[in-house]
Parts: structure tokens; C-alpha cells; sequence
């Protein structure tokens, strides 16, 4: 597990944060979340857990300020400086494309970094800077082959070199490893790993895969509040988590491994 420069520093002063504190979301008379609190520190690969209607997602758009929040304070804060605001990637849970669509890795790239119209011959340097952000997740080989062709794995790939570009300050994943096999799942989160050190930037993911958590730094348990906030040892080990998931209390060994 590689050291996370924020926890060097001894707190949050002098390095990059995303600090959420007291954050309450209601819509009407639902409150959705309530009091929630957690800091996503400088290179660090962060798992939320929960189960269904737990406010994970109402939590990811509340940080992309797509949701407002009724109470509470979402910041983020540079080395150099105080509280900014970040440049985020998102990748969503995977979209569904008609296998018969013709539209390729490259169409589909191009159309969301530039502006030029994709129907036409693509220059040699939009293609070559699509090629380049792919290569970043390894995945130039794809930039000629249908969007509706990929595979699961494949598919989040792309969609990674596109929450990508421009490179992030943070990036959030949502059910990134939905329809994926289980080697697919670990060289995703192999990629994750690489991309945090390359980069340094910081990953916040939703998961229910709890055989993949020992790979990540940190996880958080939530369920309208957090719950528990530990290593991956402590959070599934913990009675919150059993009283969530008694079905998985006995078939999850020490990280999260059968």
C-alpha cells in the first residue's frame, strides 16, 4: 500500500482535501442524508458502501454540484492555496449502446473533448489526442472499435480516459465494477491504483463487490449517515456492516477475500 502524502503532512494543512462536513441532503419531507462527514485525502483510493437507497448517489452529484445540500459544507483545498474549486471527473455506472451503432471509440471520444463534427474526416491530431488519453488506461488498441462492441471491462476503460481529460483533481466512479467478471474487477482497480500514483489525484467509488475492497485505502459505510469509516479489516469486520449484510457475515475472510 503506497504512503498517502496528506498523512505525512500530519492533517489536512498543506495538501490537497476534499473535506465534507455535517452534509445533509432533503428533498421534501425525505431526508436523505444526514450529518455526513469524511475527508478524501491527497492520492487516496476511497470505497462507498451501502446498500440500495443508502444516498450514495445523491452524495456523488451533491460533490459534482448537481444536487444542492440543505445543511453542511462541501471543500476542497490545493497545497498551494485555500479552498478552490476542483476539477472533477466522473465516470457513471455504465450506459447501454446499441451493438448495431456505428459509432466508434473515436467518434464517441472526440465528440466529448472537441467540437469538431464527428461525420466529417477526423484530422490526424484529434485522433492522435484521442489515442494519447486512451493510452493513459491502456486502451489505445480500442480507439477504431464500436462503442456497442466493448466489453464491460472495456467500456469502463474508455469511460475512464474520458473522466480523464482534462486530468482531474479528484475522480469519482459510480458502480464501476457493475457487469464485470472478477479479473476484470481487479485490473480495474489495479488501473485505479496506477492512475492515483501516476496522477496524483484522489478516487472516491461505489461498489457492492466487497471481495475487491482489501485493494482500496479506505472505506466508508453509509446508510443515510456514515457509519463506519476505517481500513477494509475494520469496516467489514464491524457490527454496522453485519447488521447491513448478515448475509455476507461468514463468506467475506480477512479484506474482503473468500
Amino acid at each position: 500500500m503506497r504512503v498517502i502524502k496528506h498523512k505525512k503532512s500530519g492533517g489536512c494543512q498543506g495538501a490537497c482535501c476534499l473535506n465534507v462536513k455535517d452534509l445533509s441532503i432533503q428533498l421534501g419531507n425525505d431526508v436523505i442524508l444526514e450529518h455526513v462527514s469524511f475527508h478524501l485525502h491527497c492520492g487516496e483510493l476511497v470505497a462507498l458502501i451501502g446498500p440500495n437507497g443508502a444516498g450514495k448517489s445523491s452524495l456523488f452529484k451533491t460533490i459534482l454540484g448537481q444536487m444542492d445540500h440543505s445543511a453542511g459544507s462541501v471543500t476542497f483545498q490545493l497545497a498551494e492555496g485555500g479552498p478552490v474549486r476542483p476539477r472533477i471527473g466522473y465516470v457513471p455506472q455504465s450506459p447501454n449502446f446499441d451493438p448495431g451503432a456505428p459509432i466508434s471509440v473515436l467518434d464517441f471520444f472526440a465528440a466529448s473533448i472537441s467540437r469538431y463534427p464527428v461525420f466529417l474526416p477526423m484530422p490526424k491530431a484529434l485522433r492522435q489526442r484521442v489515442s494519447d488519453c486512451l493510452e493513459r488506461v491502456h486502451a489505445a488498441g480500442l480507439i477504431d472499435k464500436r462503442m456497442g462492441a466493448l466489453s464491460g471491462g472495456e467500456l469502463q476503460r474508455v469511460l475512464l480516459a474520458m473522466a480523464l481529460e482534462p486530468l482531474p483533481h479528484i475522480l469519482i466512479l459510480d458502480e464501476p465494477m457493475s457487469g464485470i467478471d472478477i479479473e476484470g474487477e481487479r485490473q480495474l482497480l489495479d488501473m485505479l491504483d496506477e492512475i492515483r500514483t501516476e496522477y496524483d489525484l484522489s478516487i472516491l467509488l461505489s461498489t457492492h463487490d466487497f471481495n475487491t475492497l482489501h485493494l482500496v485505502d479506505k472505506v466508508i459505510l453509509l446508510k443515510g449517515a456514515v457509519l463506519r469509516t476505517g481500513t477494509p479489516d475494520e469496516v467489514l469486520a464491524s457490527p454496522e456492516f453485519r447488521a447491513l449484510f448478515p448475509s455476507e457475515h461468514g463468506h467475506l475472510g480477512k479484506g474482503g477475500r473468500q
